[in-house]
């Protein structure tokens, strides 16, 4: 009895296989660097800048920022052909006048999957990055770029007509 559980198992999972193999593959997307992604600010926003390593007391916003740096850079070199586009990662610390420091990730893209998001909420307001640059090229990479990066960042009201987090 049990030989015949064991060899009727076996068929149906090779009758699983079989028909997994049937369905048509659908072409995995390439990206280029000039095809990635770009967060363009809305209008209206307020982009503040800030190369790596700065820190800026934003007095409208009764907090200080700053940033740290970029965690990970997977972003697509420029004149390569990638599956997947890739994500910059920065790290800013952010604190207010009556708050403790708060280290934020925020990143190029939204993917819950990866727990990546492209904004933060921290004391009210949503944080979001609007940019990061240089873009790696296919010679130096990311590590090249290490000390070099600027990155641009949205601070808004939460709540306020916000399409992300």
């Amino acid at each position: 009895m049990f030989h015949k559980t064991i060899i009727l198992s076996l068929g149906l999972l090779v009758l699983i296989n079989c028909n997994a193999q049937k369905e048509p593959k659908t072409a995995e997307k390439t990206w280029t660097a000039t095809e990635t992604p770009k967060t363009q600010p809305m209008k209206g926003e307020k982009v503040i800048y800030f190369n790596e390593g700065e820190n800026k007391f934003l007095k409208e916003y009764q907090m200080n920022v700053t940033f740290k740096g970029i965690s990970e850079d997977s972003r697509c070199p420029k004149g390569v052909n990638c599956i997947w586009a890739g994500v910059a990662v920065a790290q800013v610390e952010v604190m207010g006048v009556a708050t403790r420091p708060m280290t934020l990730n925020i990143a190029t893209m939204d993917n819950k999957g990866r727990n990546y998001s492209k904004s933060a909420d921290f004391n009210g307001y949503t944080i979001s990055l609007a940019q990061v640059d240089p873009y790696p090229g296919d010679a130096e990479g990311a590590k090249a770029l290490q000390g070099k990066y600027k990155i641009g960042i949205v601070i808004k009201k939460a709540g306020e007509n916000s399409t992300t987090k």
